[in-house]
């Protein structure tokens, strides 16, 4: 008998519901028989909208639809909170969430709440961190929803939408799951960035996902963008109706949108599962706690109130399975947000946001609504609890149920008088706005503003301009052709409207991190909390516990982004303390990154810790970036066991590399560290004498095969040879064998002319090759007409060479210096730029060495420029000087060989005497025997002393 009598209840609502949208149901059969010649083509579509909103609102526990971030959603919940005072709030938003709400009190909106992961199992690698926010304005009715809950004794708030764990677990794994919501959304900027790559989750995504209708939508309602449509043609009628019109009105327009989505079977697989999951937990909840349905109030997007799955109401099916949570480590809590994260990551336009702050403020006004607000909260006033003197009234029965929609849907629009006063002020506040930016804007411009608001909005069909009206017509009037400053009309109508506004975090709400962040740089007395930019100076010398507090800044800087802590004056280096510093801190403007810390531990160090050793023993990891780890560790953290056990990972690294990439990297940190280890320990490391050791036999085993490969750079060859030169002592002393290196010389036999140079630098460090030797090789290459074309590129592998035989700093000047004097304009010329750049990217080390030994070798003054011989020529013509200074101590005339020079009979003869009877060999124009007598000095000096002998 109870079940006949169940199912005769049912039935009788099902008639009920049938005459309470009999009429539109009429209605909508003649509109398909009309637009689509038959009533079979529209009717399944526009009887099952009806259908959709008669099921939700037969539903015992209250369905309560709303889109995100509006007004009229807002207001309505508020409006519907105090009328039905329920027990049970039931909330779309992820479950996992709920303990965090609480800590909105301490916050300033809008903030997000968050959900963060950096440890992840279950996902994809390259899926990680992951992260999920939700994001909450004061305009919002899911925040009007919590604030009641929160604030009124006896109210419980249940989270019942997906935990974020399942949000990636039903991400498609052929994807990636930070993808944007909308990709053709105009890429965030700094200020709209604060979200960063998480995935958003908000309550209400209510935008039609078919192209085409949201395309009619817009031309047909003569706007630009979706923002605007919703606020003319559902905000603006919805501000002012009741909740039975609104709720049903919503409902339409949601199973609207989902009808005529496109059938992307991943998407609505995600959107039914979520429903699925949602009524599910609801019915956990009744069953759990005996709580009535009535008593009850379900928020949720209007796209998910329309729904159609068999797990929907109190009475649907239990079939549906909860996946357990993956392996992942989740963290939760508040980040900053703003009006700018929320438009970019949503895909709204810009600006929306901050207009629907302005409608709200305005509605509450208009209307004298109270709206919920957390007592205590941040830039709110204390708000008064709803009064429980008298019970809510009873849930009206079903025959009562009007049809709003009928009435809604014929109603002509409602034409707004014109509120000159309103637009008038902000005429007038844009031309201010715009003359404090820059803009030469005057009382006509106002004028102008006001008038051609008013005929955009008449070309519209609109009898009220509307705020993106407003905006049309003052980026028209008082934008010429350039934006003068750094904002142009659209912003400044933005913020003229409300502003891109950017919550905070309180102190209480922050994670144990950031708390001990702002407690060990109290010191300072500085505001970080706030946004902008604060200078820092930290005199250590006069006020030692300063210290302490550039321990902290030098490790915020290497953990946050650029711009949170920035060192002005100071550097941290290798065995040395501070004196002096100057910071500039915004740490209030990077809360975000400051609230991530503290998801990955507890005090600055041990995330630096933690990062440092996820970088070392990275797959991916080389012994360059392991060795960079290593010296972190000394310079931030001060850790001998960490920087011990990050060094004894880099020799694992180093004996498992087969390429020379990292070398010059390798040679430049372990050369801090020895020079480091050398003046603060009595003994060096185990690890780094290990190190040497194990380099010195790597870098000979490759030392062949780098010298013939391509792929191997000059850079990378010269920094192998420095390793094994720099490094030969240290190594020889722990046994190493230098014939390793020798033989691995022996077997390099390189093509490229820069390292056939690098070649000989070694070869001559090792002894195997003089330095006279060396000089006649690039004297022979100038001689060669074929060679001198290709001779840059040796004088490239000679700076190189640089790095691992810096005595031949003096022959590289004379080298570049010949070039300089005998290279033809064709061949120099087109080598300047690789000059230049060699010096730039080596100019740490080779630009002073060079510049120090041609300080020494060429004149300091300009003047006795002219007069000087450099001194690879004096060496070679040491013969003339000795000649000319013999010559002018006897009767002040020339020296011997320019007189035999200018007479040769005279030398002829004196030849002659001598027995010398070899062929004169001439050289270019000179006189005969100048060259004999280079040949031979010692018969020169001869003829001088007989020449000259009075």
């Amino acid at each position: 008998m109870s079940e006949v009598s169940e199912v005769s209840a049912v039935n009788d609502r099902i008639d009920v519901a049938e005459g309470a949208f009999g009429a539109l149901r009429t209605q909508l059969r003649e509109a398909a028989t009309a637009f689509a010649d038959g009533p079979d083509a529209l009717e399944g579509i526009l009887l099952g909208i009806v259908d959709d909103v008669d099921r939700a609102v037969r539903e015992p526990l209250e369905i309560f639809p709303v889109c995100h971030h509006s007004p009229a959603s807002a207001l309505a919940m508020a409006r519907r909170l105090r009328e039905k005072q329920p027990k049970v709030v039931y909330l779309e938003l992820c479950e996992d969430m709920a303990p965090l709400l609480s800590e909105l009190r301490n916050c300033r909106l809008p903030v997000a709440v968050q959900a963060f992961a950096t440890e992840v199992a279950g996902f994809p690698a390259d899926w990680a961190p992951l992260s999920v926010v939700a994001p909450i304005t004061e305009a919002s009715a899911e925040y009007q929803a919590i604030a009641y809950a929160l604030d009124t004794p006896g109210v419980e708030l249940v989270l019942v939408d997906r935990s974020s764990d399942h949000v990636f677990q039903w991400q498609p794994r052929e994807s990636s799951a930070d993808e944007p919501a909308d990709p053709d959304a105009p890429p965030a900027e700094e200020e709209a960035a604060l979200h960063g790559d998480a995935v958003g989750v908000e309550i209400g995504d209510l935008r039609p996902r078919f192209a085409e209708l949201e395309e009619h939508l817009l031309r047909h309602g003569r706007v630009r963008h979706w923002s605007e449509w919703w606020h003319q043609y559902v905000e603006l009628p919805l501000g002012d109706s009741d909740h039975d019109t609104y709720r049903q009105v919503m409902l339409l327009i949601g199973s609207l949108f989902r009808r005529l989505a496109p059938g992307d079977p991943h998407r609505v697989r995600v959107d039914e599962d979520r429903e699925r999951y949602m009524w599910t937990r609801m019915r956990q909840h009744l069953a759990a706690t005996g709580v009535d349905p009535a008593d009850c109030l379900y928020v949720c997007g209007a796209f998910h109130a329309a729904s159609r799955v068999a797990e929907f109401g109190v009475h649907g099916a239990d079939t549906f399975e909860i996946s357990p949570p993956s392996g992942s480590t989740w963290q939760h809590g508040l980040i900053p947000s703003s009006h700018a994260s929320i438009e970019a990551q949503f895909g709204l336009a810009a600006g929306s946001v901050s207009i629907a702050a302005a409608e709200w403020a305005k509605n509450l006004k208009r209307t004298r609504v109270r709206p919920f607000r957390l007592t205590g909260q941040a830039g709110t006033k204390k708000a008064a609890t709803p009064e429980r003197t008298a019970a809510p009234a009873a849930p009206a029965p079903a025959a009562a149920l009007p049809d709003r929609l009928s009435g809604f849907l014929r109603r002509p629009p409602v034409l707004d008088s014109l509120d000159e006063a309103e637009l008038l002020g902000w005429s007038v506040e844009i031309v201010r706005a715009a003359r404090r930016n820059g803009y030469l804007a005057s009382t006509a411009d106002a004028i102008a503003v006001f008038e051609t608001s008013i005929l955009l909005a008449g070309m519209r069909d609109r009898a009220k301009p509307t705020p993106y009206d407003f905006q049309d017509a003052a980026i028209t009037c008082i934008e010429k052709d350039t934006v003068p400053g750094r904002r142009d009309v659209r912003r400044l109508v933005e913020i003229m409207m409300g502003g891109d506004r950017i919550g905070q975090v309180g102190y209480d709400a922050l994670p144990p991190l950031a708390r001990d962040v702002h407690d060990r740089l109290a010191p300072l007395n500085l505001k970080l909390q706030q946004r902008g930019v604060r200078r820092a100076l930290l005199d250590i010398a006069g006020r030692p516990e300063l210290e302490r507090c550039s321990d902290v800044l030098w490790m915020l800087s290497y953990l946050m982004p650029r711009g949170a802590a920035r060192p002005i004056m100071g550097e941290r280096r290798l065995g040395e303390r501070p004196i002096q510093e100057s910071w500039d801190l915004a740490l209030g403007t990077h809360q975000r990154a400051l609230i991530e810390l503290g998801y990955e531990g507890v005090s600055v160090e041990q995330v630096l810790e933690q990062r440092l050793r996820r970088t070392a023993h990275d797959p991916r990891a080389t012994a360059a970036t392991v060795l960079q780890a290593v010296e972190d560790a000394t310079l931030y953290l001060r850790s001998r066991r960490l920087a011990d056990e990050l060094g004894t990972r880099a020799l694992e690294v180093l004996a498992t590399e087969r390429s020379v990439d990292g070398a010059p990297d390798v040679l430049r940190r372990v050369r801090r560290l020895l020079a480091y280890y050398r003046t603060t320990e009595p003994v060096l490391p185990a690890w780094i004498e290990s190190f040497v050791k194990t380099g010195y036999a790597h870098y000979c085993t490759l030392l062949p095969t780098a010298f013939t490969d391509e792929d191997a750079t000059v850079p990378q060859v010269a920094a192998m040879l420095g390793f094994l030169f720099s490094m030969e002592s240290l190594a020889l002393s722990l046994g190493c064998d230098r014939h390793q290196l020798e033989l691995a010389l022996a077997q390099s036999h390189p093509e490229e002319l820069a390292k056939v140079a690098l070649l000989w630098a070694a070869q001559v460090h090792l002894g195997r090759l003089s330095r006279a030797d060396l000089r006649a090789r690039c004297d022979e290459l100038l001689r060669n007409p074929l060679v001198v074309p290709a001779y840059p590129q040796y004088l490239s592998g000679f700076l190189h060479a640089l790095e691992p035989v810096p005595a031949l700093t003096d022959f590289v000047v004379e080298a570049v210096s010949k070039a300089f004097a005998q290279l033809p304009d064709p061949v120099l010329l087109p080598w300047l730029p690789t000059l230049i750049s060699t010096l730039r990217s080596g100019g740490a080390e080779l630009a002073p060495l060079l510049i120090r030994e041609a300080g020494r070798i060429f004149p300091g003054r300009l003047a006795a420029l002219d007069a000087w011989v450099p001194p690879w020529r004096a060496e070679r013509e040491a013969v003339r000087p000795a000649l000319s200074a013999g010559g002018s101590g006897g009767n002040g005339g020339s020296g011997g060989v320019a007189l035999l020079a200018a007479h040769p009979a005279t030398c002829d003869a004196v030849a002659r005497l001598l027995g010398c009877d070899e062929p004169w060999e001439t050289v270019a124009a000179a006189p005969r025997g100048v060259a004999l007598l280079e040949r031979h000095p010692e018969t020169a000096v001869a003829l001088e002393a007989l020449l000259t002998t009075p």
